[in-house]
């Protein structure tokens, strides 16, 4: 298909144009990135810093915390000065840009999900043959496949829209570059296109989440028979799972899983996986994890405790160093 664009940039319309509405809008989603930012952080540095970083889930939600980092700050930067904005334009490179870096990192959050419910089946399922299955080769070469499958699903769908021409209008009713909002834009029939985002999309979403759902379905099947304990630490680590997946894949797949269109709402619906998701993960994890609790008062309270006598010997020497020197002057 020859693409012919008459167009350089586009005007993203946003959540609303009330001036009132976007203040309040901006310190809100302000907020939410800082707590993104700075509780996935928080993940990461505790896990890397801890013994939890030798253990496959640990490995894996590490690299869960890294992909939302930058799924998120590939949207809501860019939300943020929308805000603050009289008109929020965004040139045509830099949206297919976004749409593709979009695309990738939460493809890779979806596979990396999938691994992870593949590491519980192994755990609960075969805890015998657990530490020979999910070896530490095994970990790095599945998060690597994660990535090159979302790079494989991020091409074909930037492919699919950097093939259509756009000639006008370029108002799109979105606060980010998204196919949907992109192919109303353009001056062609889209309804092939349209088709093979559907097939690429709503498909890979709609069977993770098949796949997801019946990991757990099993696991729980599989741990009606385990010992009250067990059983109770087993529900806990799935139920924050289950409880991330659903928050994740429910607007996708609303938005994803239909016939190609863009309606006013999907941007609300978006704003669940861009953002609401990737706020909510670090504390899913960590509040309903025991095991992560206690890596989180290990990690941190020894650091500052250390810290702080480090400073209080530091300050003595110096102290002592101080009166030394002024004896030896009055002398």
């Amino acid at each position: 298909m020859e693409s012919t664009n008459n167009i350089t940039e586009f005007i993203l319309l946003g959540l609303s144009q009330n001036k009132k509405i976007k203040i309040l809008c901006f310190l809100l989603f302000l907020f939410c990135y800082t707590a993104i930012l700075g509780g996935n952080l928080f993940i990461m540095i505790s896990i890397t810093l801890s013994r939890l970083n030798e253990q496959p889930m640990y490995f894996f939600l590490n690299c869960l915390a890294l992909s939302d980092l930058c799924y998120t700050s590939t949207v809501t930067p860019k939300l943020l000065t929308g805000f603050l904005m009289k008109r929020n334009m965004i040139s045509y490179a830099s949206c297919m840009a976004q749409l593709f870096t979009m695309h990738f990192f939460g493809g890779t959050e979806i596979l990396i999900l999938t691994v992870m419910a593949y590491d519980r089946y192994v755990a609960i399922c075969k805890p015998l043959h657990y530490t020979i299955i999910m070896n530490r080769g095994r970990c790095h070469a599945m998060v690597a496949a994660c990535c090159v499958g979302a790079f494989i699903h991020s091409f074909l769908q930037s492919f699919l829209v950097t093939s259509l021409p756009f000639c006008g209008p370029n108002e799109m009713d979105h606060y980010f570059c998204d196919v949907y909002p992109l192919l109303s834009l353009a001056c062609t029939n889209t309804y092939t296109v349209g088709f093979l985002v559907v097939a690429n999309s709503g498909m890979m979403g709609l069977v993770t989440f098949m796949v997801l759902m019946w990991s757990y379905s099993f696991i729980l099947y599989t741990i009606r028979a385990y010992p009250a304990e067990s059983r109770g630490k087993a529900l806990s680590t799935c139920s924050s799972h289950v409880t991330v997946v659903i928050l994740f894949f429910v607007p996708v797949l609303f938005i994803y899983i239909r016939p190609a269109a863009s309606y006013p709402e999907d941007k609300v619906f978006a704003l669940f996986y861009t953002i609401i998701a990737p706020m909510f993960n670090p504390l899913i994890y960590t509040l309903r994890n025991m095991e992560m609790k206690n890596a989180l008062r290990k990690v941190w309270c020894h650091n500052i405790f250390f810290i702080g006598i480090r400073m209080i010997i530091f300050t003595a020497k110096s102290e002592h160093e101080t009166a030394k020197a002024c004896c030896s002057l009055s002398f």
